[in-house]
């Protein structure tokens, strides 16, 4: 695992863009600061620009770096047993393309070793979209992902390419009120 995250780490650092197996399924991912490696993740996934990415933390205490005031229910929402991912309003410090049109970002607290320390070592959050082009079936193993996305990436992980991993996160919106919305 070690040189699996210095390889990804090395491509993440020079604004590449990666194939890697999360908490949830294969995803996609990049820095989540770099403008550059954020827009080639759109472009790969011929994504629609309106849709809002989700970014990976490694440590609660990173939320602290993305948002002025954090609700004392994101804690709660964010250290369930399955993967959640939590949708807060005026998030800061990550790149404008990875927000939605309101200011909103999505959040999850990774829960995969892998990521966690890649996450740590880059310094910065992960974006992590599903390894499909947009609209396609969520990949349920590393070999359902099309030929396409393998070929233009800057690196693919070598790990757990043969695990069945097919369960997306949940999704809750956590309003600034700490009311929440339970989207998926």
């Amino acid at each position: 695992m070690k040189k699996e995250i210095e390889n990804a780490l090395e491509i993440l650092s020079e604004g590449g863009i990666i194939l890697y197996p999360s908490d949830t399924i294969w995803g996609i991912g990049c820095d989540a600061t770099n403008d550059k490696a954020v827009k080639k993740i759109y472009e790969l996934k011929k994504r629609a620009k309106s849709k809002a990415l989700i970014i990976l933390i490694a440590e609660y205490a990173n939320m602290y770096k993305l948002l002025d005031q954090v609700s004392p229910n994101a804690y709660r929402y964010m250290h369930e047993s399955k993967p959640t991912t939590v949708i807060f309003d005026n998030i800061k410090n990550i790149s404008n393309h990875v927000l939605a049109k309101d200011g909103s970002a999505a959040v999850r607290l990774v829960k995969d070793k892998f990521c966690e320390n890649l996450i740590l070592k880059l310094g910065q959050p992960l974006v992590s979209t599903s390894a499909n082009l947009s609209g396609g079936k969520n990949p349920k193993n590393f070999n359902d992902i099309s030929i396409e996305l393998r070929d233009n990436v800057d690196y693919i992980v070598n790990l757990r390419r043969e695990e069945i991993m097919d369960t997306p996160s949940s999704i809750i919106k956590l309003f600034s009120n700490g009311k929440t919305n339970k989207i998926r």
